[in-house]
């Protein structure tokens, strides 16, 4: 079987998506992967072998204008080869498949959805909204369906799409993760730590706040950036609590283990998540979580048991279950125990990958 996978980026852009196409296809070597990605940086090569699959990197050089040029290169490169499966990853990436069914190509495709935001904003965006009967047409003809959670699940139902969506999250590598010391930690400073694109759906200025309702002990690292990096830190200043807020920026990927190893409790009080890897990275680190009740984050996040919810935009419910992490060894000790094994044992890369080849795939 040979499987054409549509992705706007992939290496050495790294995010959940770009993490779940390696790790799975890595683990098929049954199946010959090639992908057609946007080339963002005129340095990276053309094509190049990333594991088990063959990446064609194309177009790029007019900013975001490249983005919606790369849909119909996409489409022509596609036309040019033969595959037995398309695999578009996320919603966008249906605009080329569809444009070549409307050519008359018929291949069949599958969908993953690994979108973060909700389906109104995604769907209702003014620049999309001209073009939203092609990404239903997308949906009502996709050949298979798979969403990372139960949330992203419900799109494929919105949309159209009358098939069985299959539920197949991203995993965790926990090898990557060490733990010196599984447990509560006793010791003169208590480090919050998030891992977040620094956008306004993460809620990281909830966060912020939150920490005008916890002691001077308590410090916060955000690690991670993006358009509202500025904007954070000027209101740190503005609250006067620029001391105790480090931002560390973004960091390789193979870095962020170290820095949650530093921490003590994970936090992102996020107003939508498609499924959201970097909590589990978390539990795999040990580290309790702290999280809002939002999109996907209810998979794998049960109150109490394996972490701590607080409503979307409330510091002070955040503060307040900081206190009580740091106050209840029992309920820290509890809560890192139970997620640690839950991730190793239901979001283990190799298992992930058995259930795309056989349900998925259906190789």
């Amino acid at each position: 079987m040979k499987i054409l996978i549509f992705s706007l980026s992939y290496f050495p852009l790294v995010g959940g998506a770009e993490i779940a196409v390696r790790n799975i296809t890595d683990r098929i070597p049954e199946i010959e992967f090639d992908m057609v990605t946007l080339r963002f940086n005129k340095k990276d090569s053309e094509f190049e072998k990333i594991g088990n699959v063959n990446v064609y990197r194309i177009g790029g050089g007019w900013g975001y204008f490249s983005k919606i040029l790369f849909v119909f290169q996409a489409t022509f490169f596609a036309l040019r080869r033969k595959y037995d499966l398309y695999w578009a990853m996320m919603t966008y990436m249906l605009f080329p498949i569809v444009i070549g069914r409307f050519l008359g190509f018929r291949t069949s495709y599958i969908l993953t959805l690994q979108d973060g935001d909700p389906f109104s904003h995604v769907f209702n965006r003014w620049f999309i909204l001209p073009f939203r009967p092609l990404l239903l047409y997308g949906f009502r003809h996709a050949h298979k369906v798979q969403a990372i959670s139960h949330f992203l699940a419900l799109w494929a139902v919105q949309a159209g799409y009358r098939g069985k969506t299959y539920v197949v999250p991203n995993g965790v590598d926990v090898n990557r993760f060490k733990i010196q010391d599984l447990g509560f930690k006793n010791k003169e400073e208590t480090i919050l730590v998030t891992t977040s694109r620094l956008v306004e759906k993460n809620g990281i200025i909830y966060l912020i706040e939150s920490m005008k309702y916890l002691p001077e002990n308590v410090k916060l690292k955000i690690i991670g950036s993006g358009p509202l990096e500025s904007k954070l830190k000027s209101h740190s200043r503005i609250i006067n609590l620029e001391s105790r807020i480090s931002f560390i920026g973004e960091v390789p990927n193979s870095d962020v283990p170290k820095y949650l190893s530093e921490g003590d409790i994970f936090i992102r009080p996020s107003l939508s998540e498609g499924q959201g890897i970097s909590f589990l990275e978390a539990m795999a680190s040990g580290l309790p979580v702290i999280a809002t009740p939002v999109g996907g984050i209810l998979d794998f996040l049960k109150d109490g048991e394996t972490g701590l919810l607080v409503p979307p935009k409330d510091p002070r419910a955040i503060a307040f279950q900081v206190q009580k992490l740091l106050s209840d060894r029992i309920l820290y000790d509890k809560i890192t125990i139970n997620a640690r094994r839950m991730v190793a044992e239901k979001y283990d890369w190799n298992l992930i990958a058995r259930e795309m080849k056989s349900n998925v795939f259906n190789i």
